[in-house]
């Protein structure tokens, strides 16, 4: 599932919402069962911000979940899209594990 918003109609930016993600989200979403994985990710030039997630199924993704970035941001999702997945690798690279990697992390 991806999830994006338009960020011109909130008071909350990417800068805020990286706080959010720092300070609080991170840490509760890695509990989230039936989610394997789930990143967030920004385009300042045109002001959006979002999350793409991977679920087990429909049913891991019903409620009750963390706190919601629309309660910062003021609305639901400008777009979200839920879409099936044909195939998944790993590729060979030289990252350390991608759990813990971002700009919000990074210290």
């Amino acid at each position: 599932m991806i999830a994006w918003w338009a960020l011109d109609d909130s008071d909350q930016t990417i800068d805020s919402l990286r706080d959010f993600l720092r300070d609080e989200a991170v840490d509760a979403w890695a509990l989230v069962r039936g989610m394997p994985l789930k990143f967030w990710i920004a385009d300042r030039e045109n002001n959006r911000w979002g999350a793409v997630m991977l679920w087990e199924s429909a049913e891991a993704a019903a409620p009750p979940l963390p706190r919601s970035p629309a309660e910062l941001i003021g609305y639901p999702p400008t777009h979200r899209t839920w879409f099936d997945i044909e195939a998944v690798i790993e590729g060979i690279h030289s990252l350390p594990p991608l759990a813990g990697l971002g700009l919000a992390l990074d210290t």
